[in-house]
């Protein structure tokens, strides 16, 4: 028999990495000295194994994992009602020993599954059960499942299950109701009055209305029902499907549960037709001798809920609306004052000090486009949709970007900044990203910081983990709080002043998950301060990333002279593109419509087109269409640079004809990299 495992958590060694989830039965795997058991340590657990478990213990649907020829148990915190008085004792046993008064039942399909690997599937089965100090009939309805090993030999049985013992219950009960209602229909009238939502009684295969509660009659305007048949009384519920249903209930004994069914009618006879939305349901009811001799029909007006539902949409899609909106406005006057750096990149005296204060802008103007494409990342956060640039990265130039972009704020409340911040911790990141995820930890702890308080920033290689701390001498988190700090929108959730869009934390989870790290806060309450904790694998290789010395070649020694038109109706942009583009050396024109770009085009030609979308006259999508059905040659090559940056936005551009699509600011980069490609 193998040995009882051992759940004293003094004597159970410390469980190897992994995400366990905060559960009772998460909390007893951590607690078990598996060494004791036929499993062995965690930490040489098979993959499948760890897998099966991750996946049962996180799910909130019984689940449990059979393992091994001994059947060794472990099951999540759903399962535990079903065991009843057999947990915790159950929890890493032999499944036979916790079974053995059903083995005769599920022993058999076990054995078929890990024998001969073949899956079973049972609905409603009965199973006669002493799981509370008494037997009791119970019903489940389950699925056995093998799971193969590495090295494909079948290892494990994964079990997910329902109990349905209460709904058979409630079913024996509700027939019983529904026959006696039959037998004695007219001592059910009261019952009807009060029962929640609508109720009728149909009688015979015509459908003949026997009863009809109060809330019926006010659906349907308080006609008369009571010995009419159900079409007879309700026309105009023809050709909606009812009939269809009813008639198939009926003749198939089955019952229908319909949800949100839109219903039209006229309350009043001749009066305007009103659309409801039901939630409805048919039930054959049956007499003595098994035959359905009526329906039973059950439900609720949902229209306002449906209405609730419809709005909520409708304002999610106007949130879109206005957040691609808002992104477009933000996005056309970053893109002038972005090659206005550019201009004073070549234009500037060879001055240090100014070289590092543009630097410093051309920095500020990156992570604010940063900003505002999260801010229609928004919907996709949750989704995990986020796109990383990665590359081999010290982790402290990304901290020391967000310390530059965050001390001003520290300036001004003359809070203190301590660094302690290890060189040479590699990881694989994004830098703009981790830039963001530490930029927003320290604004977090500046706001929630007193004037002349503290902050410490360390860095620190810890095994294979880069491990960065953020902590603050602030107001602190309260402990109901930091289990909700990360979840998207929480305002307030941390202190009461917090404001802002409550979408700060939540993208630092996000982005250090697509990292594949974590973060976690800490506090010890109110006035205590708080701390947040970042942990990252750091890079395998010890090899600093090399940025190839062709990365940038100054454009009079490479860039090769272009024909550039410009069109754009706001003027800034279109100055200030054509101005940057002119200083590298290309032949550049500007127009500040679509028509007057056309004509100029016709007239003169282009290598390259850089067009503006949203113009008066014709736009960006039209004037793309008509140059490709022209004869102007050489064909130019066409490029789309709009605040519009949505998926839709490039998909629709590259439809109109355009060859490119660049979002505002253009990253310059890519527009000399397109303008020497030719």
């Amino acid at each position: 028999m193998a040995q009882a495992p051992d759940h004293d958590p003094v004597a159970a060694a410390a469980p190897p990495p992994g995400a366990v989830p905060a559960t009772i039965t998460g909390d007893l795997l951590c607690r078990t000295d598996w060494s004791r058991t036929p499993l062995g340590p965690r930490e040489q657990w098979p993959h499948s194994l760890s897998i099966a478990v991750s996946i049962c213990l996180n799910s909130r649907f019984p689940m449990f994992v059979w393992w091994g020829p001994e059947l060794t148990g472990i099951y999540n915190d759903a399962y535990i009602p079903v065991l009843g008085k057999r947990h915790p004792d159950a929890f890493g046993r032999s499944a036979p020993t916790v079974w053995s008064d059903i083995w005769d039942v599920v022993g058999l399909q076990a054995e078929a599954v890990m024998l001969r690997g073949e899956a079973t599937w049972n609905d409603c089965q009965p199973l006669q059960m002493e799981r509370n100090g008494y037997s009791e009939e119970t019903f489940f309805t389950w699925s056995y499942s093998p799971i193969h090993d590495e090295q494909g030999v079948i290892r494990e049985l994964f079990c997910a299950c329902t109990e349905e013992t209460p709904r058979v219950m409630a079913e024996r009960e509700r027939d019983s109701l529904l026959r006696s209602a039959l037998d004695t229909v007219e001592n059910l009238g009261n019952w009807f009055d009060h029962a929640p939502g609508f109720v009728a009684l149909l009688r015979g295969r015509d459908m003949v209305f026997e009863m009809a509660n109060e809330a019926y009659y006010q659906l349907v305007g308080h006609r008369p029902l009571i010995g009419r048949k159900v079409f007879d009384a309700l026309p105009d519920a023809r050709n909606q499907g009812f009939e269809e249903l009813l008639r198939r209930v009926y003749d198939q004994g089955e019952p229908f549960v319909g949800r949100a069914m839109p219903l039209s009618f006229q309350r009043v006879p001749g009066g305007p037709v009103t659309e409801r939305y039901i939630d409805l349901s048919y039930q054959p009811v049956r007499d003595k001798s098994g035959q359905v001799a009526g329906i039973f029909v059950q439900g609720s007006d949902v229209t306002e809920q449906v209405r609730v539902a419809e709005a909520l949409k409708q304002a999610d899609r106007r949130k879109d609306e206005f957040l691609a909106t808002l992104a477009h406005e933000l996005r056309n006057p970053l893109s002038p004052i972005r090659n206005g750096l550019q201009i004073l990149k070549f234009k500037l005296p060879d001055d240090p000090a100014l070289a590092r204060t543009r630097q410093m802008m051309e920095r500020q103007v990156s992570h604010l486009v940063r900003l505002v494409d999260d801010l229609m990342e928004v919907s996709r956060i949750g989704q995990g949709k986020i796109e990383l640039r990665r590359r081999r990265l010290a982790l402290d130039e990304a901290i020391a970007s967000a310390l530059e972009a965050t001390a001003s704020q520290a300036q001004e409340r003359q809070i203190t900044v301590h660094q302690d911040i290890a060189p040479g911790v590699w990881v694989d990141g994004d830098h703009d990203r981790l830039m963001q995820v530490f930029s927003n930890l320290l604004t977090n702890a500046v706001k929630f910081t007193e004037a002349n308080g503290d902050i410490w920033v360390t860095l620190r290689q810890e095994g294979a983990l880069a491990v960065a701390t953020v902590r603050d001498s602030g107001c602190g988190i309260a402990p109901d709080a930091l289990d909700h700090v990360f979840e998207m929108f929480s305002q307030g959730t941390v202190h009461q002043r917090s404001g802002g869009l409550g979408i700060g934390l939540a993208l630092v989870r996000q982005l250090v998950a697509l990292h594949d790290g974590t973060v976690s806060a800490f506090s010890e309450g109110g006035g205590r301060g708080s701390e947040f904790r970042v942990q990252l694998p750091v890079h395998p290789s010890a090899a600093p990333f090399a940025v190839p010395a062709s990365a940038h070649v100054p454009p009079d020694a490479a860039a090769l002279r272009r024909r550039v038109l410009v069109i754009d109706d706001n003027a800034d942009a279109a100055d200030s593109l054509a101005a940057a583009l002119a200083v590298e050396g290309h032949d550049v024109r500007i127009a500040y419509d679509g028509l007057a770009g056309l004509d100029t085009l016709m007239a003169d030609g282009s290598d390259v087109v850089v067009v503006d979308i949203g113009m008066p006259g014709i736009d960006g999508y039209e004037f793309a269409r008509r140059v490709r059905r022209s004869d102007v040659a050489p064909m130019p090559r066409l490029i789309a640079l709009t605040g519009w940056g949505q998926h839709r936005d490039k998909t629709r551009a590259l439809e109109a004809g355009f060859d490119l699509h660049l979002t505002k600011p253009a990253d310059l980069d890519v527009l000399r990299g397109v303008l020497q490609s030719g």
